[in-house]
């Protein structure tokens, strides 16, 4: 039986931080290495971590960044906080080095506009992780699925993941060449799926795999965007009927809402 990996918690800091270097990873792909004295303590031991980045004003360059208190997180009296949520892709402590990739939406949201234009010397704050679920226990084989916003997490699954554990991967890509997001060893190490965007790709592909597949030893994770998830999460838990143990999906965004809660429900109707 599949059970919810553990819980961590980590101590919570603001941390100030200078871009160090950046790389290109594939055309919508850009890769933002940070340090600073602030990374020591950092700690991310989940494939679905996530840290509070905040950015910029892109009108005046200022930041609006909150302070830690011993009550939590409280807000500046002037500016705008620009905050988003994004995967700690890798860190080297030893080189105190934190690298975070940026899937560049190709618009002008603050956070895709930032990553397309940060260069060596730029500055970034950020928070968190507060804590990290290990892997789930109990699980033969592991389904990982998203879209591009999802990649970052997916590799994170990919390299934790024990070798005896079967990984399928289905992601749906509006450009296929970002596919050479995922290093050649991911691909070796997952059955990885390329999927078309838009066209309901990802529900049909989660129904196209044979039922031995789909056992009470298989574990579900995926993320993305939420209405493309929908159809997915109620295949899973209300046509398959499996438990909340067994699925975890996470809406990253949302068409036409800014700043989505990951934490909200993918169907408000119907939560877990």
């Amino acid at each position: 039986m599949i059970q919810r990996g553990q819980l961590v918690r980590h101590d919570f800091a603001i941390r100030d931080l200078t871009v160090s270097a950046v790389r290109e990873l594939s055309p919508g792909f850009r890769r933002v290495t940070l340090t600073g004295a602030d990374l020591a303590g950092f700690t991310s031991l989940g494939a679905g971590d996530h840290s509070k980045v905040f950015f910029p004003d892109p009108a005046n360059g200022d930041y609006a960044v909150p302070a830690l208190t011993e009550d939590g997180l409280r807000m500046p009296d002037a500016g705008t906080v620009i905050m988003r949520d994004y995967t700690p892709r890798a860190f080297r402590e030893l080189s105190a080095e934190l690298d975070i990739d940026f899937y560049l939406h190709g618009d002008d949201g603050p956070a895709s506009a930032w990553a397309a234009r940060a260069s060596e010397g730029d500055r970034l704050v950020l928070a968190g992780p507060r804590g990290s679920h290990l892997p789930p226990t109990g699980a033969a084989r592991v389904v990982l699925l998203g879209d591009e916003t999802a990649l970052p997490a997916i590799a994170r699954w990919i390299e934790i993941l024990p070798e005896p554990i079967e990984v399928f991967v289905f992601v749906e890509l509006g450009n296929q060449s970002d596919a050479a997001y995922l290093d050649p060893d991911h691909v070796h190490r997952a059955r990885v799926v390329w999927l078309g965007k838009g066209d309901g790709g990802l529900e049909r592909a989660i129904r196209s795999l044979d039922t031995a597949v789909i056992g009470d030893d298989t574990y579900f994770w995926g993320a993305g965007d939420s209405e493309s998830l929908l159809p997915v999460r109620h295949y899973l838990r209300r046509e398959l009927g499996l438990p909340v143990t067994q699925v975890k999906l996470t809406g990253y965004w949302k068409p036409g809402v800014e700043a989505l809660d990951h934490h909200a429900p993918i169907d408000p109707t119907d939560p877990d």
